[in-house]
């Protein structure tokens, strides 16, 4: 179960303070894109998952996910995550034809087929979004500050994977309030706001 905090900021104003603010504390900057897939007769947004492709850095990366039962309320995400590695080029290949996940030697294919009823040949592509990604250990967390870029707008969020989200989400809300950042729970997923095509 992969349990997080997220809050949403108001404005790019907001996202470009708290950045300078944590500056002192970055680790690194990740450049995203994420591409998500669904059966052709909908076998997973119909029980509320998602099989998304995650490309990092120019493709130097590439990882596989499936994502289940989410749920999100007062700013913390929990939800069911499986991931695993695969070569970038597979990636693309599966992007410009999802019939190829059939092919693919993967534990989260074999699930969609048992699990879900969705053979990797009869997976869609969805398309999908950028993100960048500023990651900072801070506190003795580990924040990331995203700016996600979808077609019709630009979402600002940081968000916060811990074992003990209540208290990881009182320190974060203190130091945004103390510094007069502007700031509210996120209530729907990235996911969510892409799919509905509208900021929240």
């Amino acid at each position: 179960m992969e349990v997080e905090v997220k809050l949403r900021l108001t404005d790019a104003a907001s996202h470009q303070k708290l950045s300078d603010l944590l500056a002192p504390f970055h680790v690194k900057t990740l450049f995203q894109e994420n591409i998500f897939f669904d059966g052709a007769a909908a076998e997973l947004s119909s029980r509320l998952a998602v099989l998304r492709l995650r490309f990092y850095d120019l493709d130097s990366r590439c990882v596989l996910s499936l994502k289940s039962q989410p749920q999100i309320s007062n700013g913390i995400s929990r939800a069911e995550e499986v991931e695993e590695e695969i070569e970038p080029l597979i990636g693309r290949a599966c992007v410009a034809e999802p019939w190829r996940f059939g092919s693919m030697n993967s534990r989260i294919i074999k699930r969609l087929r048992d699990e879900f009823g969705a053979g990797g040949e009869s997976l869609v592509c969805l398309g999908g979004f950028r993100n960048i990604r500023a990651v900072y250990a801070w506190n003795g967390l580990n924040l990331e500050l995203d700016e996600t870029r979808f077609d019709f707008g630009t979402n600002f969020e940081i968000e916060c994977e811990s074992s003990e989200p209540q208290r990881a989400k009182k320190l974060i809300e203190g130091f945004l309030e103390e510094n007069r950042i502007s700031f509210s729970n996120s209530n729907t997923s990235k996911f969510a706001v892409f799919r509905s095509g509208k900021l929240h």
